[in-house]
């Protein structure tokens, strides 16, 4: 395991969310030529993208500060501590549908031409964040004795790498959407993505060690958005495939 700081105020946990930015947006402009996506759409994405990203990450922080502040409202709502992914990727998705609803019309966009596009770049995003966690050593798992424990120099005993977990299914999934996209032209990217992550991490709460606070008793948050995101990509599926029959009957 690298040591998190590499230089100065440079940690692994910021070069690594960087490096996942970069990357997903490698992705989005590189499969999106290839597509033959309208270049208006593209630009679009990637600056609605760019608020998006910003705006989740303060959702992030919000989210991971209200959990904190319901399990213990004697400490008082801080933000800054913390932050979690799903808090983070509901904030960018309402603020990236919020700017595309205003503006599709007047701009003429539509967003089903890059739809199955958007999932691979949030998953090639992710999987280098969760190594960035890896190395920050956050978002553990639970404390083991087997060979696969891991121990982070600031927990007292070895833990489940969860984060290499999370990081393996993310660059997995991220090549079977890139497979479908790009020499299938599948059109339900997106429903895959939300109810295969949805699935996976309801799972891999499980085993996840570190306390993220309370939202709902009886699961935890991440749990709770993990049901959302399979809800969300059940209807996405349904909505996508009647959009695509009223086509086809034109």
């Amino acid at each position: 395991m690298l040591p998190d700081a590499i230089f100065l105020n440079i940690h692994m946990y910021g070069v690594m969310i960087a490096v996942g930015i970069v990357f997903a947006f490698i992705v989005l402009f590189s499969y999106s030529k290839k597509k033959n996506i309208d270049e208006k759409l593209v630009n679009f994405i990637f600056y609605d993208g760019i608020g998006a990203i910003v705006f989740g990450f303060l959702s992030a922080a919000f989210f991971q500060g209200l959990y904190d502040y319901i399990e213990n409202p004697d400490a008082g709502f801080h933000i800054g501590d913390s932050i979690t992914f799903m808090g983070g990727l509901f904030g960018g998705v309402v603020f990236f549908l919020t700017v595309y609803f205003i503006l599709r019309k007047k701009l003429n966009l539509h967003l089903s031409d890059i739809i199955s596009i958007i999932p691979c770049s949030i998953l090639i995003g992710h999987g280098f964040g969760r190594i960035g966690c890896f190395f920050a050593g956050c978002c553990y798992g639970r404390e083991t004795d087997s060979i696969l424990g891991i121990k982070f120099p600031n927990l007292p005993n070895p833990v489940l790498p969860t984060q290499l977990y999370e990081a393996a299914f993310l660059f997995i999934m991220f090549g079977v959407c890139s497979y479908l996209v790009m020499k299938k032209d599948f059109k339900h990217n997106l429903s895959l993505y939300l109810i295969s992550y949805g699935i996976f991490r309801f799972l891999l709460e499980f085993i996840r060690g570190d306390d993220r606070g309370q939202f709902i008793a009886g699961i935890t948050p991440s749990q709770f958005w993990s049901i959302v995101m399979m809800v969300a990509g059940i209807l996405v599926f349904f909505i996508l495939k009647g959009k695509t029959n009223k086509a086809a009957l034109k």
